[in-house]
């Protein structure tokens, strides 16, 4: 083990061992990352960078973090969700990695926030985000610090449409990579990743039988998408409420059943909110529910039920199960409340598959890179990671997996860059 000494804030570095072999074993399946990582340990294209990660501090984070410090660069950690925090993969990247976390499962909202401030004194030229908290309290609080910023990296939904706002504002005077909309981060993380470890939280919360259940998914964006599949592979009836008329025909066309939240609270056993809006369910919505009726949350912040409108309407509150409370309603019904609204595959299970955030990852450590390598070139607002980029860390997963793919012979590539040729 290396020393201690360095600046933390984690509940117990005693659960360093136990941390550690679980970050090996998330490593198994890291593969591209795995890359990624011994390339920047010989190339250090982080040299003397400081980077701030607010992030879920899982096992497979802790892969990201050893990968950006193999890049030379100085980062920090810090939680993005009070509950998403593995507290033996904290201590264990300070204990066996050398890497300053703040961060602990269940801390209050004040000790996020001074986690946060913490994380800017650390002057990031690099943040890489998860729900753009520590980017907006730069920008609200810190403005003499953002002539340090090379820019910031965001995979969140939620953070994307934060930084689309502030851009909206004026206010987004820096580069932001948009990690989350590239191809093997969405089509992959959002929808298996969200798919498989929602139901997982589910399932370790409750122990109860998904199939015959109807299921009410709330979104359709890809972790909606992922997460309507699932349910029904599990065996459930499963309805869609959605906002937007293009993907509710895609729904649709699914096969899956589109209403209105209201008709679906009527007739849902299990809610899951997977829409980055606030108040999806609400006060009209517990009145018309099942006794029983389950309420969770997959998107990153927890104001996707409307827990105040539920507690103003219950009689009392009561914990059942680890992670999982029962509102006693005034009408004589119960709803469960899985994971305090939260994150339900963090809260109340482990987050994505490693195989999924492999590529996440990859993408994050990547657009880091990108943005080192084009300091001063790249204009204020969003970017996209580069194509060629996307198709890399696509081609050696594939490679990892041992799977070979076609490529166009001489005479396609003509043919497909030809406008004369026809039929």
């Amino acid at each position: 083990m290396i020393a201690t000494a360095l600046k933390h804030e984690v509940k117990d570095l005693s659960l360093a061992p136990q941390g550690k072999q679980r970050i090996e074993w998330a490593g198994r399946e890291m593969p591209v990352l795995r890359q990624i990582r011994d390339r920047f340990a010989a190339e250090k294209p982080l040299a003397g960078i400081r980077v701030v990660a607010c992030c879920h501090i899982t096992t497979e984070t802790a892969h990201l973090a050893i990968a950006i410090k193999a890049a030379g660069a100085d980062a920090i950690l810090i939680a993005s969700n009070p509950l998403s925090t593995q507290d033996d993969v904290a201590a264990s990247l300070v204990v066996d990695y050398g890497i300053p976390v703040f961060a602990f499962r269940g801390e209050d909202e004040a000790t996020y926030k001074r986690h946060v401030q913490t994380a800017l004194d650390h002057h990031p030229n690099i943040i890489v985000d998860d729900g753009c908290d520590v980017v907006a309290t730069m920008v609200q609080e810190r403005q003499d610090q953002l002539s340090e910023l090379i820019g910031t990296t965001e995979e969140t939904t939620t953070g994307i449409v934060r930084l689309q706002a502030m851009f909206k504002a004026g206010v987004l005077t820096f580069p932001a990579v948009n990690v989350n909309d590239a191809d093997t981060k969405h089509f992959f993380d959002n929808r298996y990743g969200t798919g498989q470890s929602t139901l997982d939280g589910i399932i370790r919360a409750t122990n109860i039988l998904l199939a015959g259940k109807t299921i009410v998914v709330a979104g359709y964006g890809w972790c909606g998408k992922g997460t309507a599949m699932r349910a029904r592979g599990l065996g459930a009836n499963v309805i869609v409420t959605e906002i937007d008329p293009t993907k509710a025909i895609e729904a649709v066309m699914d096969g899956f059943s589109v209403m209105t939240m209201e008709k679906a609270a009527a007739v849902g056993d299990i809610f899951i909110t997977v829409t980055g809006n606030k108040h999806v369910i609400r006060g009209e919505h517990f009145d018309v529910m099942k006794d029983g009726a389950i309420v969770c949350n997959s998107g990153h912040f927890d104001i996707e039920i409307d827990l105040k409108a539920l507690a103003s309407k219950s009689t009392g509150v009561s914990t059942v199960r680890n992670f999982t409370e029962e509102y006693k309603l005034n009408n004589g019904k119960s709803v469960i409340v899985i994971g305090e609204g939260r994150l339900v595959n963090l809260a109340a299970a482990e987050g994505h598959p490693s195989a999924v955030m492999d590529m996440s990852f990859a993408n994050q450590a990547m657009a880091c890179e990108y943005l080192v390598k084009n300091k001063g070139e790249l204009t204020p607002g969003i970017h996209s990671i580069p194509v060629h980029v996307d198709k890399e860390i696509a081609r050696m997963k594939l490679e990892a997996m041992g799977i070979q793919i076609d490529s166009l012979n001489a005479d396609q590539i003509d043919y497909a860059n030809s406008w004369t040729s026809g039929t």
